[in-house]
């Protein structure tokens, strides 16, 4: 069965229109016949060229209701509409305004993909072939927007998709089949949550000022809270966002974003969502020089405030500042803040160093260090990241063998220099600079070795003060043939005094001579053993 009717007037139709309710049909762009259009029932497909001749009669539409008689549903008897198959949503008989591109959906933590509106957002809603109602839309702040004959409307949590499905349900008792397509205009400002290991944990609000209308990622959050500290975990970043009343945490792991080039775990985030950044202790070279030169790092490498105290040169609070190991900058570890000390005692016990760190919550943890696994077995991971007011505590060992306190003394945290005063019977006595681990054999030699004639060679007294303020006296028997050991050549350690005694007959010469000097100046206590015989001299 077919149907054509043409229209020579305009045709209104209920409920559409402004002030009057009416809205005219103009421009169709369907099926025509001698510049009338042609309409079809629904459910009715016709091929245009089969199309009959127009009827000679004109419908119109019934008397217009005043506002209280807009009736709820629309009858096949009350007006006409340009029926377009289903699979095919156009043409329209007023081509609307320029529809806005909806923003670029992308992938989110649990297969969410859709932005949900609240207030602030601007969106574009065009009613088909209804004019009147097509315009920018604000979302107030109870996340409300007003259309005409609907009022106010919640959109809170909706998202593009569910707002124009609840708009074209509301608009059902008003328009026949009314199409609603809604695009997002402007992104109302996003407020996040930002804690853990970054430069400045707190509330950040991002406003969207770019035409692309972006969302924000999670490493542009990042970016504002000016980028993780070096003791980020970052494989193991927390994402928590509220969804319909529940909290989800979704695990990010950036490393693989940097390292390789996954974007997926640079997810883009929603009004509301927090972000925790966990800390490691581990130390990965390879891991920092990734981290520098990711765009989430810090800009400025910063300085670290910790405590030194126990078996090091200079016990106290330092400053320890980023290093640089081959232009490559260095993050504050454990041995900087030794080295930033004075370096540590020969008496220290690296294998059992305790690093005491608190967390912004006030709970302490305690670390084990072992830096002789460092030094021994290459384990990087032992000299731990530095975090703001680390305490490091180097406990005394009394039992170091010689050959570990040389070992010692050559690490990077130890002193790079150490002071000896060398007094007595040397031929140049003075405070010598030596380098760590010497040993007592090269400090006699430093001082230019024994007065072959005023010292005692058998030993030498070897006078150390001790951190605890008292001074031990030990007497070393002298043997320069003899290598390293504790006994014959111990190693020194700075601020130690090594005293060589004058030989008995140079010390009666110098009491004598300092009992005759009263007498006279001219002679000397061995002239005067000349004269008498006492003393035979070779001629």
């Amino acid at each position: 069965m077919r149907y054509s009717l043409a229209i020579a007037t305009t045709l209104t139709l209920w409920g559409l229109g402004t002030g009057s309710g009416l809205a005219q049909i103009q421009d169709f762009e369907g099926p025509q016949i001698d510049g009338a259009p042609v309409f079809i029932p629904p459910g009715e497909v016709i091929d245009p060229v089969e199309i009959v001749e127009p009827l000679d009669e004109q419908f119109e539409v019934g008397p217009q209701p005043g506002p209280d008689q807009i009736p709820t549903t629309p009858t096949s008897d009350d007006a006409f509409i340009p029926v377009v198959p289903a699979t095919e949503p156009t043409p329209t008989f007023n081509p609307a305004r320029p529809a806005v591109n909806p923003l670029p959906a992308t992938a989110l933590p649990g297969g969410e993909t859709a932005y949900t509106l609240d207030g602030g957002d601007v969106l574009q809603i065009n009613v088909f072939d209804v004019p009147d109602y097509t315009g920018q839309y604000i979302v107030a702040i109870d996340g409300t927007i007003h259309m005409p004959l609907l009022g106010s409307i919640n959109v809170r949590g909706l998202t593009i998709a569910e707002l124009n499905q609840t708009l074209e349900a509301a608009y059902q008792r008003y328009l026949v089949r009314p199409l609603i397509n809604t695009s997002l205009l402007s992104l109302r400002p996003l407020q996040v949550a930002i804690a853990g290991a970054v430069e400045n944990p707190g509330t950040y609000t991002s406003v969207d000022t770019t035409t692309s209308r972006r969302f924000l990622t999670a490493v542009e959050a990042l970016e504002l809270a000016n980028g993780v500290t070096f003791s980020a975990d970052i494989r193991n970043v927390q994402l928590r966002r509220q969804t319909s009343g529940v909290e989800r945490v979704y695990r990010l792991n950036l490393w693989d974003l940097v390292q390789y080039g996954d974007i997926h775990q640079n997810v883009t985030l929603r009004d509301g969502d927090s972000i925790f950044v966990p800390t490691t202790n581990t130390y990965d070279p390879i891991d920092i020089q990734v981290l520098l030169a990711a765009s989430f790092a810090p800009d400025v490498l910063p300085a670290v405030q910790v405590n030194v105290s126990g078996e090091v040169s200079r016990p106290g609070t330092y400053l320890v500042t980023v290093g640089n190991a081959l232009s490559a900058p260095v993050p504050p570890t454990v041995t900087a803040a030794l080295a930033a000390a004075g370096g540590i005692t020969p008496n220290a016990d690296i294998r059992n160093i305790s690093l005491r760190r608190s967390d912004r919550q006030g709970q302490e943890t305690i670390l084990d260090i072992d830096l002789w696994a460092l030094l021994i077995e290459g384990d990087i991971n032992q000299d731990v990241l530095l975090q703001p007011y680390d305490a490091i505590i180097i406990p005394r060992d009394n039992d170091i063998t010689p050959e570990e306190a040389i070992a010692l003394a050559k690490t990077s945290f130890s002193p790079d220099q150490i002071i000896v005063s060398v007094i007595g019977e040397v031929v140049s006595a003075g405070r010598l600079t030596l380098e760590p681990g010497a040993t007592l054999n090269q400090g006699i030699l430093s001082a230019g070795g024994f007065n072959n004639v005023r010292a005692k060679k058998a030993f030498v007294d070897l006078i150390r003060l001790n951190p605890d303020g008292t001074v031990t006296n030990r007497k070393v028997d002298v043997d320069f043939a003899a290598g390293l050991n504790d006994e014959n050549n111990p190693v020194l350690q700075n601020g130690d005094v090594v005293v060589v005694r004058r030989n008995a007959l140079t010390g009666f010469n110098d009491v004598l001579q300092a009992l005759l000097s009263p007498v006279t100046n001219t002679f000397s206590a061995l002239n005067f053993f000349r004269i008498f015989g006492i003393l035979q001299t070779d001629q």
